[in-house]
């Protein structure tokens, strides 16, 4: 008998060994989340463009997380998402269950030298990004103001932004900085909804850091009927969704000035990018990469973007990490110009 037990022992452990190792791993993955609920959080606050595509993401990524864990969306605003991403690299437990979307520009401040951004970007758990953008300023079509850069070149307009390390301050000064435009800016406001309201009241001509699908959900109206021109896009690719709108790049002077806008706006292949913090569990990290793509290629998911307004352009999580290895060895010279280009 005791010799039958060793001879059960001895196959079941021959057995165990010709398992596929992905087998148990993905069972792992799946006994882990089931039942479980993932936090996905977006560093800005309701009812913008981040939040829209938050909301939505939230809706359907569990369906292809292992173990079809809940998904509960959440807003952390503040600082252009960098409270986000400092609370996300700094503070959240690395299980796998907490997930934020924050803005490339507030990813890119540690390079730049913010102390505030207390993160080394290539440490996130990349999953990856949901577009890829392409950037656009706007301003109210009224009375004598400028609505051309051209026309900026020689008079002043009021921009209103959020904080300094996000898109809606950084572009702006970018045009200010580089490409010499009278641009003047008011900070502090909320999200782009306020910044329209206060362009409906005159406090402010125009806006930056808008997103092909932020002008969509944001001002369908307005630039139906002409109110809001769009006057320059950002972006290493031209889009010609609105009609043939200016690239900041037709207005670079010289060799330094491309370098400087390249920094600052190659990063938007992360248009819309998800990380978690670092130390993921390998195997859980790349069930989350894979179920983000298969949600971006979900015909029930695509179906509520589009009448959401939103553009879905996957970038994967190696095609994310492979150009922020590539920003992070730009030279010193380089990252200095970069700097200055988005002070004040």
């Amino acid at each position: 008998m005791q010799g039958m037990t060793r001879t059960i022992a001895a196959a079941a452990v021959s057995f165990a060994g010709i398992i596929p190792s992905g087998v148990s791993n993905a069972q792992a993955v799946t006994e882990f989340y089931k039942g479980k609920t993932i936090s996905l959080v977006v560093g800005f606050p309701p009812g913008g463009g981040y939040d829209t595509y938050t909301r939505v993401l939230a809706r359907h990524f569990g369906r292809f997380v292992p173990g079809n864990p809940n998904v509960v969306p959440a807003n952390m605003p503040g600082a252009g998402s960098l409270i986000a991403a400092n609370y996300t690299y700094n503070r959240a437990a690395p299980d796998g269950l907490f997930l934020a979307m924050f803005a490339s520009a507030a990813a890119m401040e540690s390079l730049l030298g913010n102390k505030a951004a207390a993160f080394d970007l290539r440490n996130f758990s990349w999953i990856g990004s949901l577009s890829q953008d392409v950037i656009y300023c706007a301003v109210r079509n009224q009375g004598d103001s400028a609505t051309t850069f051209e026309e900026m070149l020689k008079k002043e307009t009021i921009i209103g932004s959020t904080s300094p390390s996000a898109i809606t301050y950084q572009h702006p000064m970018i045009l200010r900085n580089v490409l010499n435009a009278k641009v003047t800016l008011i900070s502090g406001y909320p999200g782009t909804r306020e910044i329209n309201v206060a362009m409906q009241r005159g406090e402010v001509n125009g806006i930056c850091g808008l997103p092909g699908s932020s002008v969509k959900s944001v001002f369908p109206s307005e630039l139906k009927d002409g109110r809001i021109k769009l006057f320059i896009q950002m972006g290493s690719r031209r889009s010609k969704e609105f009609g043939d709108i200016p690239s900041v790049y037709d207005f670079a002077k010289n060799d330094e000035d491309r370098a400087v806008l390249n920094f600052h706006f190659g990063q938007l292949l992360l248009g819309r990018p998800l990380a978690g913090p670092p130390n993921i569990p390998t195997q859980r990290l790349k069930a989350l990469q894979a179920a983000l793509l298969a949600t971006a290629k979900d015909p029930d998911f695509r179906d509520e973007a589009k009448k959401a307004g939103l553009d879905i352009d996957p970038a994967s999580a190696d095609e994310v990490m492979a150009m922020l290895n590539q920003i992070a060895t730009y030279p010193s010279d380089l990252l200095n110009k970069a700097k200055k280009a988005i002070e004040p």
